[in-house]
């Protein structure tokens, strides 16, 4: 049975945050506090990008990420955000953090898995591998102010699970009455990930739905993860077992008509603007003055992508798959979940429950932090993972073997 921790550090969310009556002036900043020391947020860094083509769809999918053009297997950047170098292949250190460390450089790469293009993030060419999984409607970047330091003493890869992200966005029609979009396609994905480009074990750190999707990866192949963290796990509260059974008639065909009309279409539309994105942001962030324009869009811009409406609508009507305390009884690596205690849609108090599992080692409470701890307070969750790590980890890790 895991204990319970304070660091005077929280959290939870629906499905469906979006449709929270819950509304927060972004104009307003708060001030995070805790009992951890020296609280500084990391600085800004520089994306270097490098792609390699392994299959013919790789050069098509690379021409959807803005300010990017391909030559056929390496990516100029056209944006001020990113510094390219095409000789550049291995991970290299450049400019410097505000305590006059090298700052690792971050490089983007597309990885071929079954006939899609799937984007991904890494850093760093030493120490154990980290397999970072984003939330529902975000992608890899939304662990920006987590790779760059975590890469100083690891192997980081960030990836964006398919129809996410600037991964491909099948649409769900072309497989007919079989559901593509579930927490076993997404866990096969990471763990064929970690077969094929991490060529290693990985500790998996999982934001909100990815820690489904990291608790499912570990059933299905108990010798590929070596630990996850879960911070602020999606309940799932939607799911059709947390429904009353007079209700659930009622939500399948509403959820058929989000599918099958122009009234999903439309409902997308609403929700895919700049205003609407902050608007989300602003409820599950605690400190709302970390909802920037630039993490604003990070977040739009990749729904606006082809196929992005059609995933959108696919998942929210996805009610059925597993529920987290399902699987944790069936992990057999440790688990560490950390919650933000000011998550307005997944409720701290529920989460403590899964202390109860023989999986779960501990139980870390995030006060003032939101839904999403890595983005919103780096400064306290980039420590626990380092320290999680460490304490699972052999005395010696491989070496990367990504080109």
């Amino acid at each position: 049975m895991a204990s319970t921790t304070s660091l005077t550090l929280p959290s939870t969310k629906l499905e469906l945050p979006f449709l929270s009556p819950q509304r927060k002036n972004c104009s307003r900043s708060f001030s995070t506090t805790t009992t951890v020391s020296s609280p500084v947020r990391p600085p800004p860094f520089t994306n270097k990008i490098h792609f390699h083509s392994n299959s013919s769809s790789v050069s098509h999918s690379i021409s959807k990420i803005p300010g990017l053009q391909s030559n056929g297997f390496f990516v100029h950047s056209s944006s001020s955000d990113y510094s390219v170098n095409n000789s550049q292949i291995d991970v290299e250190n450049s400019g410097s953090s505000n305590d006059g460390a090298n700052e690792t450089q971050v490089q983007s790469s597309i990885w071929s898995w079954k006939g899609y293009s799937i984007r991904y993030q890494y850093a760093g060419n030493r120490g154990p591998a980290l397999l970072l999984v984003h939330g529902f409607g975000a992608n890899s970047d939304h662990w920006r102010k987590n790779i760059p330091v975590l890469a100083k003493s690891h192997r980081v890869y960030s990836i964006d699970l398919i129809g996410y992200g600037y991964s491909d966005k099948p649409n769900p029609r072309e497989f007919g009455d079989k559901s593509f979009y579930t927490f076993e396609t997404w866990a096969t994905q990471l763990n064929d990930f970690c077969v094929d480009v991490v060529k290693d074990e990985a500790f998996f750190i999982c934001n909100s739905i990815g820690g489904v999707v990291g608790l499912q990866a570990a059933v299905i192949d108990s010798q590929i993860c070596k630990g996850i963290m879960l911070l602020n796990i999606s309940l799932r509260l939607l799911h059709i077992k947390k429904q009353p059974w007079f209700g659930r008639p009622f939500i399948r065909s509403f959820q058929s008509l989000l599918r099958n009309t122009a009234l999903g279409k439309s409902f997308f539309k609403s929700v895919a603007s700049s205003e609407s994105v902050r608007s989300i942001l602003c409820q599950c962030y605690h400190d709302t003055s970390q909802v920037t324009e630039e993490l604003v869009q990070k977040i739009l811009l990749p729904g606006l992508e082809p196929g992005a409406a059609d995933v959108f609508l696919e998942f929210i009507c996805y009610s059925g798959g597993p529920l987290p305390e399902e699987l944790l009884p069936q992990v057999k690596c440790p688990v560490l979940i950390v919650w933000g205690d000011k998550d307005p849609w997944e409720p701290i108090e529920l989460g403590r429950g899964f202390i109860n599992f023989d999986s779960v080692e501990d139980f870390v409470t995030l006060p003032n932090v939101g839904h999403c701890p890595q983005d919103e307070a780096p400064h306290l969750v980039n420590p626990l993972v380092e320290s999680f790590v460490a304490r699972h980890s052999t005395p010696a890790a491989s070496v990367s073997t990504v080109i």
